[in-house]
Protein backbone atom coordinates (compact mmCIF):
# COMPACT_ATOMS: atom_id res chain seq x y z
CA UNK A 1 0.00 0.00 0.00
CA UNK A 2 1.21 3.38 -0.82
CA UNK A 3 2.01 5.88 2.14
CA UNK A 4 -0.60 8.24 2.89
CA UNK A 5 0.81 11.76 2.53
CA UNK A 6 -2.03 13.47 1.31
CA UNK A 7 -5.46 12.74 2.30
CA UNK A 8 -8.71 14.57 0.29
CA UNK A 9 -11.34 15.34 2.82
CA UNK A 10 -14.69 15.65 1.63
CA UNK A 11 -17.21 17.35 4.44
CA UNK A 12 -20.23 19.72 5.05
CA UNK A 13 -20.25 23.54 4.72
CA UNK A 14 -22.71 22.78 7.73
CA UNK A 15 -21.66 22.06 11.46
CA UNK A 16 -24.51 20.01 11.52
CA UNK A 17 -26.58 19.42 14.64
CA UNK A 18 -24.87 17.29 16.76
CA UNK A 19 -21.27 19.07 18.42
CA UNK A 20 -19.49 15.64 18.07
CA UNK A 21 -19.15 16.52 14.33
CA UNK A 22 -17.04 19.22 15.00
CA UNK A 23 -15.21 17.73 17.52
CA UNK A 24 -14.26 14.74 14.94
CA UNK A 25 -13.27 17.19 12.79
CA UNK A 26 -10.85 18.76 14.88
CA UNK A 27 -9.54 15.49 16.31
CA UNK A 28 -9.21 13.87 12.71
CA UNK A 29 -6.95 17.54 12.01
CA UNK A 30 -4.75 17.00 14.93
CA UNK A 31 -4.22 13.53 13.66
CA UNK A 32 -3.19 14.32 10.37
CA UNK A 33 -0.78 17.24 11.25
CA UNK A 34 0.36 14.38 14.06
CA UNK A 35 0.88 11.82 10.95
CA UNK A 36 2.30 14.77 8.70
CA UNK A 37 -0.38 14.15 6.28
CA UNK A 38 -1.21 17.02 4.06
CA UNK A 39 -5.17 18.36 3.74
CA UNK A 40 -6.51 18.98 0.17
CA UNK A 41 -10.30 20.07 0.52
CA UNK A 42 -12.66 22.09 -1.12
CA UNK A 43 -11.37 25.37 -0.04
CA UNK A 44 -14.70 26.69 2.41
CA UNK A 45 -14.24 28.33 5.46
CA UNK A 46 -17.26 27.31 7.15
CA UNK A 47 -19.11 24.64 8.55
CA UNK A 48 -17.18 20.94 9.00
CA UNK A 49 -14.72 22.03 6.23
CA UNK A 50 -13.68 25.44 7.96
CA UNK A 51 -13.42 23.51 11.08
CA UNK A 52 -10.66 20.76 9.90
CA UNK A 53 -8.99 22.82 7.77
CA UNK A 54 -8.82 25.94 10.41
CA UNK A 55 -7.14 22.84 12.56
CA UNK A 56 -4.87 22.04 10.55
CA UNK A 57 -3.15 25.17 10.22
CA UNK A 58 -3.54 26.05 13.51
CA UNK A 59 -1.22 22.97 14.09
CA UNK A 60 1.37 24.10 11.27
CA UNK A 61 -0.20 21.44 9.08
CA UNK A 62 -0.29 21.83 4.87
CA UNK A 63 -3.66 22.69 3.75
CA UNK A 64 -4.34 23.35 -0.01
CA UNK A 65 -7.86 24.59 -0.73
CA UNK A 66 -9.44 23.61 -3.74
CA UNK A 67 -12.69 26.08 -4.63
CA UNK A 68 -14.57 27.11 -8.06
CA UNK A 69 -14.61 31.02 -8.44
CA UNK A 70 -17.76 31.43 -8.18
CA UNK A 71 -18.24 29.23 -5.01
CA UNK A 72 -16.61 31.90 -3.20
CA UNK A 73 -19.50 34.31 -3.56
CA UNK A 74 -21.53 31.56 -1.52
CA UNK A 75 -19.26 30.22 0.52
CA UNK A 76 -16.87 31.90 2.42
CA UNK A 77 -13.40 30.64 1.79
CA UNK A 78 -10.62 29.90 3.76
CA UNK A 79 -7.32 32.05 3.58
CA UNK A 80 -5.47 30.90 5.92
CA UNK A 81 -4.20 27.92 4.60
CA UNK A 82 -1.01 26.60 2.65
CA UNK A 83 -2.14 27.40 -0.29
CA UNK A 84 -5.96 28.18 -2.26
CA UNK A 85 -6.31 27.20 -6.04
CA UNK A 86 -9.82 28.47 -7.15
CA UNK A 87 -11.00 26.89 -10.64
CA UNK A 88 -13.47 27.60 -13.35
CA UNK A 89 -15.61 24.43 -12.04
CA UNK A 90 -16.53 21.98 -10.09
CA UNK A 91 -15.18 19.33 -12.51
CA UNK A 92 -11.99 20.95 -12.74
CA UNK A 93 -12.35 21.27 -9.09
CA UNK A 94 -12.80 17.65 -8.41
CA UNK A 95 -9.84 16.56 -10.82
CA UNK A 96 -7.36 18.56 -9.22
CA UNK A 97 -8.29 17.15 -5.72
CA UNK A 98 -8.06 13.46 -7.25
CA UNK A 99 -4.54 14.48 -8.67
CA UNK A 100 -3.32 15.86 -5.19
CA UNK A 101 -4.50 13.03 -2.91
CA UNK A 102 -3.26 9.69 -2.14
CA UNK A 103 -7.37 8.87 -0.62
CA UNK A 104 -10.13 9.73 0.32
CA UNK A 105 -12.18 10.30 2.72
CA UNK A 106 -15.45 11.77 4.22
CA UNK A 107 -16.94 13.19 7.02
CA UNK A 108 -20.65 13.86 7.69
CA UNK A 109 -22.14 16.61 4.53
CA UNK A 110 -24.72 16.98 2.41
CA UNK A 111 -25.17 16.43 -0.76
CA UNK A 112 -22.15 17.69 -1.91
CA UNK A 113 -19.88 15.12 0.20
CA UNK A 114 -22.39 12.02 -1.67
CA UNK A 115 -21.43 13.48 -5.21
CA UNK A 116 -18.29 13.80 -4.83
CA UNK A 117 -17.87 10.41 -2.98
CA UNK A 118 -20.06 8.86 -5.24
CA UNK A 119 -17.73 10.35 -8.04
CA UNK A 120 -14.46 8.85 -7.12
CA UNK A 121 -16.55 5.72 -5.89
CA UNK A 122 -17.68 5.73 -9.37
CA UNK A 123 -13.99 5.98 -11.41
CA UNK A 124 -12.64 3.17 -8.93
CA UNK A 125 -15.54 1.17 -10.20
CA UNK A 126 -14.84 1.79 -13.74
CA UNK A 127 -10.80 1.19 -13.57
CA UNK A 128 -9.79 4.75 -13.70
CA UNK A 129 -8.07 4.88 -10.49
CA UNK A 130 -7.17 2.27 -7.44
CA UNK A 131 -6.75 4.72 -4.49
CA UNK A 132 -8.55 3.88 -0.99
CA UNK A 133 -12.03 5.53 -0.51
CA UNK A 134 -13.13 5.96 3.31
CA UNK A 135 -15.81 7.27 5.39
CA UNK A 136 -15.64 7.91 9.09
CA UNK A 137 -18.47 7.05 10.06
CA UNK A 138 -19.03 9.61 12.97
CA UNK A 139 -22.44 8.62 15.40
CA UNK A 140 -23.46 6.28 12.96
CA UNK A 141 -24.18 9.09 10.54
CA UNK A 142 -23.18 6.80 7.29
CA UNK A 143 -25.64 3.56 8.49
CA UNK A 144 -27.86 4.80 6.34
CA UNK A 145 -25.39 5.49 2.93
CA UNK A 146 -23.79 1.97 3.69
CA UNK A 147 -27.49 0.16 4.21
CA UNK A 148 -28.66 1.96 0.41
CA UNK A 149 -25.10 0.32 -0.81
CA UNK A 150 -26.24 -2.57 0.59
CA UNK A 151 -29.56 -2.64 -1.16
CA UNK A 152 -28.23 -1.90 -4.05
CA UNK A 153 -26.13 -5.03 -4.53
CA UNK A 154 -28.84 -7.24 -3.24
CA UNK A 155 -30.59 -6.31 -5.86
CA UNK A 156 -27.72 -6.96 -8.62
CA UNK A 157 -27.06 -3.17 -9.77
CA UNK A 158 -23.95 -3.59 -8.53
CA UNK A 159 -21.12 -6.02 -7.70
CA UNK A 160 -20.10 -6.60 -3.98
CA UNK A 161 -16.61 -4.28 -5.07
CA UNK A 162 -18.41 -0.80 -4.25
CA UNK A 163 -19.14 -1.66 -0.62
CA UNK A 164 -15.89 -3.88 -0.08
CA UNK A 165 -13.48 -0.91 -2.05
CA UNK A 166 -14.83 1.33 1.26
CA UNK A 167 -13.00 1.64 4.41
CA UNK A 168 -15.43 2.39 7.10
CA UNK A 169 -14.61 2.75 10.44
CA UNK A 170 -15.82 5.10 13.49
CA UNK A 171 -11.78 5.34 14.88
CA UNK A 172 -10.01 7.81 12.94
CA UNK A 173 -6.47 6.36 14.27
CA UNK A 174 -7.45 3.00 13.29
CA UNK A 175 -9.05 3.97 9.62
CA UNK A 176 -5.74 6.24 8.92
CA UNK A 177 -3.36 3.28 9.84
CA UNK A 178 -5.89 1.21 7.19
CA UNK A 179 -5.59 3.95 4.68
CA UNK A 180 -1.73 4.21 5.08
CA UNK A 181 -0.92 6.65 7.72
CA UNK A 182 1.58 4.83 9.49
CA UNK A 183 2.82 7.66 12.09
CA UNK A 184 6.13 8.25 11.30
CA UNK A 185 8.89 8.08 14.11
CA UNK A 186 8.58 11.12 16.49
CA UNK A 187 12.47 12.61 15.92
CA UNK A 188 11.62 12.31 11.74
CA UNK A 189 8.09 14.02 11.89
CA UNK A 190 10.06 17.03 14.39
CA UNK A 191 12.44 17.21 11.72
CA UNK A 192 10.40 17.15 8.45
CA UNK A 193 8.19 20.19 10.50
CA UNK A 194 11.87 22.09 10.87
CA UNK A 195 12.32 21.80 7.38
CA UNK A 196 9.31 23.31 6.62
CA UNK A 197 9.03 27.36 5.45
CA UNK A 198 7.65 29.40 7.18
CA UNK A 199 3.91 31.17 6.66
Amino acid sequence: MKPLTSLCVYCGSRKGKKSVYAKTAMALADEMVDRDIRLVYGGGGIGLMGTIAQRVADGGGEVVGIIPDFLQKIEKPFNGGTKKIVTDSMHERKQIMFDMSDAFLALPGGIGTLDEMFEMMTWRQLGQHKKPLALLNVNGYWDPFLYLLDHIVDHDFAGPDIRNNLVVESDIKCLLDRLGGARAPQKERQMSRAAAPSK
